[in-house]
């Protein structure tokens, strides 16, 4: 007997992807994973990940800079907006003779990340530690996330009909 699946459009989207990803590879020879990549590489950009939370009253962004020398990040601020940005320098050969793979993007990149109000920018504290920058700034009160309750109506609603 057949199986039934729901049809995941998401998963579709990923097959999709996959076989780009290798029809390129099979044309042109080994290139970055993901086709989205493929644009960014070629011109020299690349996007690092970047979280943000609260924690104990502060404002904290994580950014993976892997590889970044922390003399070639500029961090600012205009605003409520915060930019990272700065350069990953490749230290391979330019011909790539013997790579089996090459996946790793090289070049400049530049993050701009909206800052919740009440957030302190004049007294921002940055760390770089095992290629991960840490950035802190207090924030007041009204930064902090605030929880909304929710009401659930009852699915059963009464309703009057007029007989003439």
């Amino acid at each position: 007997m057949f199986e039934l699946k729901k049809w995941d459009p998401a998963r579709e989207l990923s097959n999709v992807q996959r076989e780009m990803d290798e029809l390129f590879r099979r044309v042109f020879g080994t290139l970055p994973t993901g086709i989205f990549r493929l644009g960014r590489e070629f011109k020299g950009e690349w996007y690092p990940a970047v979280e943000c939370y609260m924690r104990d009253g502060k404002f904290v962004v994580h950014a993976d800079l892997p590889g970044v020398d922390p003399k070639d990040v500029d961090v600012s601020i205009a605003g409520n907006l915060l930019t990272v940005k700065g350069e990953r320098k490749a230290e391979w050969e330019k011909k790539k003779e013997g790579y089996m793979f090459h996946e790793a993007a090289y070049g400049s990149f530049e993050r701009t990340i909206t800052l919740p109000e009440g957030v302190k920018t004049d007294e921002v504290h940055a760390t770089y530690r095992n290629g991960v920058l840490e950035l802190t700034m207090p924030a007041k009160v009204e930064a902090l996330p605030k929880k909304v309750k929710i009401e659930i109506a009852s699915g059963e609603e009464k309703v009057e009909k007029k007989t003439a």
